[in-house]
């Protein structure tokens, strides 16, 4: 290794990956979680800004929801060149960079957040915040190519989880700051960011490591973007991260719309959800590891249409009690079901790999040098999601002062998603094309 590089990198051979390359990394996936960390808190900032904007702010519910959707649309759109930039920079290199520019969107808001502050200058700071949501993006296909196929599941859904609870962490933070200092000090809930994000910088220049093979192939997204398996996947990315992060943006938003909460209120019960959702994730990845990620992937998404059967129904009662129950156990299941999509990705392209004729390390690097290019695809495509979820919150609440309408929406979207997780995926029909004996069903 010369300056951080590392040049032969084999993670499928077991010598090699006993001897050091398990060791190498976890050392990089940890470190990787600190950063993708503090990129989700910052993305999903303007969930907690939002609540410290009372009256004298003179933005209404509807201005709220697009302030918050404005950072999930910038966040989904940077995740595409953060994901060809690890190739591009190196693991390493991309993740002290992505970390150290989250300092502009957070010293920003400091500046700018006050009352008699123009709309317009909040909808630009906090499309700014957006830049945290590529994070992820550039983490996941870090991560990717340090696994083997056999662990990628549970790194994944780890790395991927412990970057998700950075949204229940700024919201607690919010939560403290209101309690303690209250509502008119939201530039304290910054202020605690600026040395947290320095930290996450310099963590990574000192402990992690670029991979010399994964190198910049603009060919690998090109038959990315050509295979259908890329799109199929963004649907149920949009059904399960989309489902996340749009509910995490809107939690507080619609406690505070639909049932009258306080700030205070508000930001109590806010982080619970995105908490659970996002210890869950590595579960999800375990799952799928053992039992296939299709078949976890499909029963999530009856059970996420179930779920939000109760939070309709608790709209319709006007019961905070059975819809925070409804909520919540959306949330669970929306990390479920990041984990086992995760794992669903290099799964598929390594069984069209071996399809293809490939066998060992060969058919491994394939299926790595594809799934590293559809992640960043997915993961953007699956971000939009949270813009949809949001829009449609905005004019549900528009229209009607409830959710209700846009609950009824999303339910519909997941009973789409159960029948094209069964119909390419599960159904007897659903084999690898040319090998007939390896099924999707074990991705």
């Amino acid at each position: 290794m010369a300056g951080r590089w590392i040049k032969r990198w084999e993670p499928e051979d077991e010598i090699f990956w006993q001897e050091k390359g398990e060791r190498i990394a976890r050392r990089n996936l940890w470190f990787s979680v600190l950063s993708e960390h503090i990129g989700f808190s910052i993305w999903t900032l303007w969930s907690v800004m939002v609540l410290f904007m009372g009256p004298e702010y003179g933005v209404d519910p509807a201005g709220k929801f697009f302030l918050i959707s404005t950072a999930t649309l910038v966040g989904a759109l940077a995740r595409v060149p953060y994901t060809f930039a690890v190739a591009r920079f190196g693991g390493r290199n991309w993740t002290v960079i992505s970390a150290l520019t989250l300092l502009v969107p957070t010293v920003a808001a400091y500046l700018v957040m006050e009352p008699g502050t123009s709309y317009t200058t909040f909808l630009v700071v906090a499309a700014l915040a957006g830049i945290g949501g590529g994070n992820f993006a550039s983490s996941m296909t870090n991560i990717n190519a340090f696994f083997p196929l056999r662990k990628k599941g549970w790194a994944l859904g780890l790395n991927a989880g412990g970057g998700n609870i950075g949204v229940p962490v700024v919201q607690l933070v919010g939560l403290l700051v209101i309690g303690t200092a209250g509502a008119t000090h939201p530039r304290i809930v910054l202020a605690v960011y600026v040395p947290l994000i320095v930290v996450a910088a310099l963590c990574a220049a000192s402990f992690m490591d670029n991979l010399a093979p994964v190198q910049n192939d603009t060919g690998a997204a090109r038959d990315a973007v050509r295979d259908p398996h890329t799109w199929i996947m963004s649907v149920l990315y949009i059904g399960t991260f989309g489902s996340f992060i749009g509910y995490s943006f809107a939690f507080g938003l619609v406690l505070q719309t639909q049932f009258g909460r306080t700030p205070l209120q508000a930001a109590s019960l806010t982080f619970i959800g995105p908490l659970l959702g996002s210890l869950i994730r590595p579960a999800g990845g375990w799952l799928a590891d053992r039992y296939g990620g299709a078949r976890i992937t499909l029963w999530n998404f009856a059970a996420m249409a179930a779920a939000t059967g109760v939070v309709v129904y608790a709209s319709g009662i006007e019961s905070l009690a059975v819809f925070l129950v409804g909520f919540i156990a959306l949330f669970v299941l929306t990390g479920l079901g990041n984990g086992s999509t995760y794992k669903m990705i290099p799964g598929i392209f390594h069984a069209k790999a071996i399809a293809q004729g490939l066998r060992g390390e060969a058919a491994a690097a394939h299926g790595r040098r594809l799934s590293g290019a559809a992640m960043g695809l997915i993961g953007a495509v699956g971000a939009l999601g949270g813009l949809a979820i949001n829009l449609a919150f905005r004019q549900s609440f528009q229209t009607a002062g409830t959710g209700t309408a846009a609950f009824w929406t999303f339910f519909a979207f997941y009973g789409v998603c159960f029948t094209v997780t069964w119909a390419v995926y599960l159904r007897r029909a659903a084999v690898v094309p040319a090998k007939p004996q390896l099924s999707y069903a074990e991705v």
